[in-house]
């Protein structure tokens, strides 16, 4: 077992910051909620409504390299008439000939940038992102602060990027083996807070 004693409740519109240390279980608790881990014991209650979007760490690996971005996620936008993938890619940069190019030659944060248009392709009320910000550049992630600001729903994020998380969050998840606990900050707040903790300590 990595995680113990978790007891928490996590609202609609809730857009929280999952943190901890290396090692803690911040990926495994995503999956967790996600639902791609079931729990050794304890019990997740999921309300009947939530659909959940799940971003994993290394979900710009599954790209099909024989596809372009267009059809790479035109492909998972099959189905939902309100997506619209070529408005999606534009918001990530994918515009004109861009959209055009083979997922194999792409960077980094190129496969990062179409794994998150997938993403937005398939409708969703919450959210659950594991390292997002991975290989983006800095307009990139400010594109994905933008829509993620926009999003009408919860969002849960795994990330190291403190500046990015500040711009979305307005509570922080603690991840620990012995205990989590949920605080009303951005991460900013959260760290001072620590730092006041371990003064007091």
């Amino acid at each position: 077992p990595i995680l113990r004693n978790i007891n928490l409740r996590i609202d609609m519109d809730d857009r929280i910051a999952l943190l901890g240390q290396n090692g803690n279980g911040k990926s495994t608790f995503a999956k967790l909620l996600s639902g791609k881990l079931t729990p050794m014991e304890g019990e997740i209650v999921r309300s009947r409504k939530l659909n959940i979007g799940y971003f994993a760490q290394h979900q710009a690996e599954e790209l099909n390299p024989a596809n372009d971005v267009l059809m790479e996620v035109e492909e998972v936008a099959e189905g939902n008439p309100e997506s619209n993938p070529r408005a999606a890619l534009g918001a990530l940069l994918f515009s004109g000939k861009e959209a055009l190019k083979k997922t194999s030659v792409l960077s980094g944060g190129e496969r990062n940038r179409v794994a998150l248009a997938k993403l937005l392709m398939k409708p969703c009320n919450c959210l659950i992102m594991d390292e997002p910000t991975n290989h983006l550049d800095i307009r990139s992630k400010e594109v994905l602060q933008e829509a993620l600001n926009l999003f009408e729903g919860t969002a849960i994020i795994v990330s190291h990027d403190r500046s990015f998380l500040d711009g979305v969050v307005t509570k922080v998840l603690e991840v620990s083996p012995q205990k989590t606990r949920m605080l009303t900050c951005n991460v900013s707040e959260y760290i001072e807070r620590l730092d006041r903790e371990m003064a007091e300590a």
